[in-house]
């Protein structure tokens, strides 16, 4: 309620409110100045309101007092439950754990007002999960209420916590919240056998490594603390098996470590014990955390193959053995109850083994050729036996067959030596350290010998140390050796060996005379060098024989260019008459004029392909001659002539024929015919020369000639 001092009562006093709430939350009666609440307030909402109210006249509406400012406080009641904010809770505890053993710690929240009054005090209770467990009022910590608490009889526990305000008084309110608590395992059981004993039945011909059977031990605990470790107690038949754990299934699996026989044996008995891994010494005390069950193991009969006495066989032969004799024989027997027979037969791979044959019945191997140790030392096959009564059922057995060696061949020198001595050799000097080889297989303490043939040990030249070790030294026994008197020596080596029959060779060294320097360092050991000063260098003789070689060139050279200018000079002889062949069926400068025609073209017929234009001039009326026989006697003209011809017809580049002019034939390709009487038939007087004078001026002294006048030698001039 408001009031101001100014307020008589009279109505001229006007109340404002304004501030926080006002008007929503709050309003004021204008008159008297009561504040109302127009709605529910909840402290948990908002705790406090700040307000602000003035007195007004009514008249004038001025203030009457100035503005004053107070607070309404929300007064808390318990009207809030406590709340677990972070339930339903999940914990866990180790099972068998004592009485007091920590679980969790579980907390409510209260929206009320803890300063005020006991709305906000919470305390905590087990509304279930009792006698198992209990819970701290005030904390809210939950523990065992119960010692040994065993998963194996009870793993999972649901607890209910209830927390309630006030105090727990009457009248207070409650919330509730799940606790779901699982009991870890711990290794509080040992492993224990179902049975005490355990029968298995397994064939005779099962592998060794495979699993024959399997058994189990039972451990109700979890995890790693229900791993458990198979072992075999030494005893009767235990080391033909072998037990692993299958990590699975925790079972025990007994495999085969040795082949069973149902003829030798036909049960087996031992003992397993089982065992956990992961022991925990609070439980100790409680006994021995492993169990034992008893393996019995009945063997079943199995249909077997035939089994060699011997898981290998080794023989021997000598080498050159005779055909069908017997080196050997191999036995396989059939072990089962109704013994079968055998046979015997060699397994074919490649053609080695067609060395050898074997007795089907007999088991007896015997050669089937020559044998020869230095082409084969050893032959390795095998031999299949199978049950006559079932032949499927077979076994096989290496046969290793070692030749033995006959001695047959002579010992040699292991290498060709290059030997040589110095020219300056002193007697007694080891120049060459020999061994030998032997084809044959050499037995153990053979040795060979080292000596000089007979006819060489009459020459003082060599000797041969022989060092009783398989080798032998060659050693001077002249003071100086000359390379001009003799260059090679060849010195003959008997050598033998110590097997029987004792076998020998002769084996010839070649030595050669080199000459050295002081030092015994070999310097030369060519023949050629011989016959060199002493004092020439190896660069010297590089340099004379290049001068040499120079020399034979400027020779060569020298006599090529003389042939070459002794042909020119032959080629340009003026006794070649074809050279003075004159062309002067032309305007030209008579007869001394000789560039009107290359008359070369008659000799060289590719001349001709340089010839492309004409360089005399064409007459200036063409006339047809006169065909005329050919002479008898000039064949050989007259084919040479026809042939050049021919060859200008067809090429369009060629002169013609009239400007082909020789002192032996004129040709009849010429206006003015032949000018010769080389291939005329007939006589002077027969021919008829009255076309000269139709050639003009340059003709008429040969018209008048050989005109129709009677030919008078006095009148020519």
């Amino acid at each position: 309620k408001l009031h101001s001092d100014l307020d008589k009562g009279v109505g001229t006093v006007k109340y404002t409110l304004s501030g926080d709430g006002a008007g929503t939350v709050f309003t004021i009666d204008e008159t008297t100045g009561d504040i109302h609440a127009i709605r529910s307030l909840d402290r948990e909402e908002k705790p406090f309101y700040t307000l602000r109210a003035q007195a007004v006249d009514v008249d004038t509406k001025k203030p009457l007092e100035p503005e004053s400012e107070f607070i309404i406080k929300v007064q808390d009641i318990n009207d809030n439950e406590p709340r677990f904010l972070d339930g339903p809770y999940i914990a866990s505890v180790p099972e068998m754990s004592p009485v007091g053993a920590y679980v969790l710690q579980v907390k409510a929240t209260d929206a009320d007002d803890p300063t005020y009054g006991n709305s906000a005090r919470v305390v905590y209770s087990i509304l279930q999960g009792q006698p198992y467990f209990s819970i701290d009022p005030k904390t809210g910590v939950i523990r065992t209420a119960l010692p040994n608490m065993d998963r194996e009889v009870k793993e999972q526990y649901q607890v209910l916590i209830q927390a309630k305000d006030m105090g727990g008084q009457l009248g207070g309110l409650a919330g509730t919240t799940t606790v779901n608590i699982t009991l870890t395992d711990v290794n509080d059981n040992p492993p224990r056998f179902p049975k005490s004993i355990f029968h298995l039945k397994v064939p005779e011909s099962s592998h060794v490594g495979s699993a024959i059977g399997r058994i189990r031990a039972v451990d109700p605990d979890f995890g790693k603390n229900a791993e458990i470790e198979y072992n075999i107690v030494p005893g009767d038949g235990g080391n033909l098996f072998d037990i692993t754990t299958d990590e699975n299934t925790q079972e025990g699996v007994i495999k085969l470590k040795k082949p069973l026989d149902f003829e030798t044996k036909k049960a087996y008995t031992f003992k397993v014990e089982a065992s956990n891994l992961h022991l925990d010494h609070r439980f100790h005390s409680v006994g021995p955390f492993k169990d034992t069950a008893t393996v019995k193991i009945n063997v079943l009969d199995m249909d077997e193959p035939p089994v060699f006495n011997k898981p290998i066989y080794t023989m021997e032969v000598y080498e050159d053995t005779p055909v069908g004799t017997i080196i050997g024989a191999v036995t396989a027997q059939d072990l089962d109850a109704g013994s079968s027979s055998v046979r015997y037969f060699i397994d074919w791979k490649n053609d080695v083994d067609s060395y050898f044959t074997i007795d089907a019945t007999e088991g007896t191997i015997s050669t089937n050729e020559l044998l020869d140790r230095e082409s084969t030392a050893q032959y390795n096959f095998s031999i299949i036996a199978s049950k006559v009564s079932n032949p499927l059922l077979t076994s096989k057995v290496n046969v290793i067959i070692n030749v033995l060696d006959v001695n047959e061949f002579p010992p040699e020198i292991s290498v060709p030596y290059e030997t040589s001595v110095c020219e300056n050799a002193k007697p007694g000097q080891v120049i060459q350290i020999i061994t030998a080889a032997d084809k044959d297989l050499s037995p153990a303490g053979q040795r060979f010998s080292f000596k000089l043939s007979p006819e060489a040990s009459n020459k003082p030249n060599f000797t041969v140390q022989d060092y009783r070790n398989n080798t032998a030294g060659i050693e001077t026994r002249r003071n100086g050796y000359s390379r001009r008197q003799q260059e090679l020596y060849f010195l003959p080596i008997v050598i033998e060996d110590s097997s029987y029959p004792v076998q020998s060779s002769t084996n010839t060294l070649t030595i050669r005379v080199c000459r050295c320097d002081s030092d015994g360092t070999i310097q030369s050991c060519n023949v050629e060098a011989i016959f060199l000063p002493v004092g020439l260098s190896t660069g010297a003789l590089i340099a004379i024989l290049l001068c040499i070689v120079i020399l034979l060139v400027i020779v060569v050279l020298y006599v090529a260019l003389r042939r070459q200018k002794k042909k020119d000079t032959l080629m340009t002889s003026k006794e070649d008459i074809r050279d003075n062949v004159i062309h002067y069926d032309d305007e030209g400068g008579g007869e001394e004029d000789t560039q009107a025609f290359d008359i070369g073209a008659l000799r060289n017929p590719k001349v001709i392909e340089d010839n492309k234009i004409r360089r005399d001039i064409k007459p200036d009326t063409l006339r047809f001659p006169r065909h005329r026989p050919p002479a008898e006697d000039n064949t050989d003209i007259r084919d040479f002539i026809n042939q050049r011809l021919k060859e200008n017809d067809a090429d369009p580049s060629a002169p013609p024929y009239d400007s082909l002019a020789t002192y032996a034939y004129e040709g009849n390709g010429s206006v003015a015919e032949s000018l010769s009487s080389i291939d005329s038939l007939t006589t002077e007087a027969d021919q008829d020369y009255d076309y000269l004078s139709d050639w003009g001026p340059r003709f008429k002294i040969l018209a008048d000639m050989f005109g129709e006048e009677s030919y008078d030698p006095d009148k020519v001039t």
